[in-house]
């Protein structure tokens, strides 16, 4: 088996934006999106004070995270369940709220390097695609089950692929000859379907359909959906949420989800906010931030990156008290 690599986008600022609401004594952070615990050690390491809660759909990741979190103690507690699955986790843990939520969005360094998952698609494997193996359909599934119409709107949607009608229509028909069960099979008929001028941009012509189908697997947009306002509940008075995405479509539920918490509730033609009805958060960074040039030549996989982060500043009754 191929052993996984493990590089954190923004690892420096991301740990920056977290400090305030974890620099002290029995702080708890949430790391809702634990792989292989990068951002997690460097929590550990940097916040002696805190205790941090790994939550990994992927019961390798954890168990790898968990080996290399160790000298952590009981600072470090892993848990095996889906991110939107927060408030259960809490409950089950004893917690009635946390000073810090992080998501690193998208599939993880360890899911892309180990062939046999079948995220990547430069080498040939079986397509699973699934980030919790013990569960759910496999990109093969999604494949061979789809109709034409379902697999052009998850290719549209999710990969933003211009040739998607063309693309889903080769699939309904090739699988009819022989089901897919490989990459490199699905690799061939995308070379096949998209035309050359097209190759020759944009990157490698798999990469969309591949990241259609590892969304549609995985329920990612959905799962994000619910996990945010979870998150956001969950934190108390100068607890943090934040979040790096890496998709226009992930990107753009972030903003909406923290725009929806800053946002007054009182008319917007008041000339001012009366006192008592100010928002309950506020956003920390100025719209969303990127990776420097210098760490995406370092980190390729940084190029795509949307780093956003929101802060409580008061209780709110639907939410967690300070």
């Amino acid at each position: 088996m191929s052993t996984p690599r493990h590089v954190p986008v923004l690892l420096d600022r991301v740990v920056a934006l977290l400090a305030p609401a974890i620099e002290h004594e029995g702080a708890v952070m949430v790391d809702a999106t634990l792989g292989l615990g990068g951002h997690s050690e460097a929590v550990l390491t940097r916040s002696p004070r805190t205790r941090v809660i790994g939550i990994d759909r992927d019961p390798a990741a954890l168990e790898l995270a968990g080996r290399r979190l160790e000298p952590f103690g009981d600072r470090f507690t892993g848990v095996h369940a889906v991110y939107d699955e927060l408030p259960e986790v809490l409950a089950e843990l004893g917690l009635e709220h946390v000073d810090a939520v992080l998501f690193d969005l998208g599939v993880s360094s360890m899911q892309l390097d180990v062939r046999e998952r079948g995220f990547a698609y430069a080498e040939d494997a079986p397509l699973d695609m699934r980030m919790d193996k013990t569960t759910g359909r496999t990109a093969a599934d999604v494949l061979n089950t789809y109709s034409a119409a379902d697999l052009t709107r998850i290719l549209r949607e999710y990969g933003e692929e211009k040739f998607a009608r063309k693309i889903a229509a080769a699939i309904v028909r090739e699988r009819e000859v022989e089901p897919f069960t490989d990459s490199a099979r699905l690799v061939e008929l995308l070379y096949a379907e998209i035309p050359a001028p097209a190759r020759r941009t944009g990157g490698h012509p798999a990469k969309r359909t591949f990241q259609a189908l590892r969304m549609e697997v995985n329920d990612e947009l959905a799962v994000l959906r619910r996990a945010l306002p979870a998150a956001i509940d969950a934190i108390g008075t100068g607890g943090r949420v934040v979040v790096e995405s890496y998709h226009s479509l992930e990107d753009r539920l972030v903003k909406q989800a923290f725009t929806a918490a800053t946002r007054s509730e009182v008319p917007e033609d008041l000339p001012f906010i009366p006192e008592g009805s100010e928002p309950a958060f506020r956003l920390v960074t100025r719209g969303s931030e990127k990776a420097s040039p210098e760490e995406i030549a370092e980190n390729p996989r940084a190029a795509s990156v949307r780093l956003r982060a929101v802060e409580r500043v008061a209780p709110t009754s639907r939410g967690a008290a300070s």
